[in-house]
This record gives structure tokens, sequence and C-alpha cells, in this order.
């Protein structure tokens, strides 16, 4: 009688287990608000993790690849249906996430005889000045989170904790110009993705060994960012997009292309040395 409620909270737990597991070799996403936009910086294998969803709306997400682009056309079919049937003014973040994303993935994380969606996102909504600019983060099991300013992904709450911590102390949203922030998020990046490196050999070393934690994340040096970020980079490509605020048309988003990152970003440059 009691076993069956016992059963579902265990297989809850193992997936959790499961699913934290699988983003430890994630990437970061970093997304930052300035005065004339918003900046989304990742990195990827070839396949895109940022996207457009609507004319001042921007997606970005960890995971497996499939799983991003299902929930990618959820959402867009869902912001294109509500700015036809109502207006284009309609169409936000808090709709595309409360009543559309989050469900989803709640449904799919809670049903354990179907598999799980093994994502997590990040909707960047940008408004008319920097202060009414919406990010939206949903994790694995449907649990969404709205912030000012920035936002960010990470494996774990701890190196989300790191990276808005670092873009806190570096960004002032209203005085930032693009190439400016377009910096701090890259560093932002790298800082997060050292800290998941780090995480993962002590958790590989606890099975057999007392892992090092005389280095904590907020320790690293600049060094030791920029090494990292030039060993990532060799595998993968720096993938960034930006949400323009003041530029005519109704489309506000645009990527930013290898040429262009690299004439803004003179640490870029550090990297391939």
């Amino acid at each position: 009688m009691y076993e069956e409620p016992y059963r579902w909270v265990e297989a809850v737990g193992n997936r959790r287990e499961y699913l934290d597991d699988q983003f430890r070799q994630g990437s970061p996403l970093v997304a930052v608000s300035y005065v004339d936009g918003i900046v989304l910086v990742t990195t990827s294998h070839g396949t895109p993790k940022l996207y457009e969803i609507y004319d001042r709306i921007g997606l970005g997400g960890m995971g497996h690849p499939a799983d991003l682009e299902k929930l990618r056309f959820s959402i867009l079919d869902m912001a294109h249906v509500e700015g036809f049937q109502r207006s284009p003014g309609d169409v936000n973040g808090s709709r595309l996430i409360k009543y559309g994303l989050a469900p989803v993935i709640k449904q799919a994380f809670e049903e354990i005889f179907k598999a799980p969606y093994i994502t997590k996102l990040l909707l960047a909504d940008m408004g008319n000045l920097p202060n009414q600019d919406r990010y939206f983060t949903v994790d694995y099991d449907g649990t969404f989170e709205e912030h000012h300013d920035m936002a960010v992904l990470g494996a774990s709450t701890s190196i989300q904790d790191t990276m808005r911590t670092y873009l806190k102390s570096q960004v002032t949203p209203v005085a930032s110009t693009f190439q400016a922030v377009l910096e701090v998020a890259v560093r932002a990046w790298a800082l997060g993705a050292l800290s998941q490196s780090q995480d993962n050999e002590n958790t590989d070393a606890s099975s057999s060994e007392t892992p090092d934690k005389d280095q904590s994340s907020e320790s690293f040096s600049e060094e030791q960012i920029l090494e990292h970020l030039k060993t990532v980079l060799t595998e993968k490509t720096l993938e960034c997009a930006v949400l323009e605020r003041n530029i005519p048309g109704s489309s506000k988003y645009r990527t930013v292309d290898q040429q262009e990152l690299h004439s803004l970003l003179p640490l870029l440059s550090q990297t391939t040395n």
C-alpha cells in the first residue's frame, strides 16, 4: 500500500543523480544586460546553443542537442501563435516559461516511465531599458527562476553562484558598453567552465582518495582562467549572440561572427598565442 509512493520518490531521486551527472561536461551559459542590449555567450561543437525565439527574445541552453531542439521548436511555435492571435507586444518571457516550457519539462521529469529532458534553459527577454530586461532559467525538473541584469547556467548551483558573483562585481548594466560586457561575459563563462572542471576532478578523485580542496573557484587567477579558455577553444567554438535595443526593425537578435569576436576581444588573441 505504501510501497508505490516510495518507489516514485526513489525513482525521482535517481533521475536527479543521473541528470546532475549529465551536466558535468556541459558548457555554461552567460547572459548579461548592458545599456544597448543583452549579450549571450557559450561554447559549442558546431551545433548552435543560442537561438532567436521572437523579436526581443533569445534562448540558450545546455544539455542534449536533440532535447534542446525539441523544446526550442515548442517555445518557438508558442511565441508565434501568441503573436498572431494576440499581438507581438503580448509575447513575453514570463508567459512562455510559466505556461509553455516549465510545465512540459516538469511533466517529463516526473513521469518516471518516460525519458526526461536533459536540458537547462535560459530565456532572455529584452525591455526598452536595461532595468526592464528579464531573464528566466529553467532547470531539468521544470523549476524556474526570474532574474534581473544577468543570468547564468552551470552544472551546479554553487558554480552558478560563482559566476553570478563575478558578474555582479564587474558589470553595471546602465554604464557598460557592448565590448566591455562581452569581455566580462566571456571571462565569467571561462570561470564557470574552470570551476566545473575542478569539480569533476574532485568528484573523480573522491572515489579513491580525498579530493584537494585547497583552491576554491573564487581564487582562480587571471592566468588560470585564460589558460582554461585557450584549452577549451582548441576543441570548441565561442558562440555569441546579442539582442540590440536600438536597431531599426522588429527583430533585435543577431549572432556575432568569429571575425567580430576576435576584433572586440583582445583576450581571444591571448588564448591563441
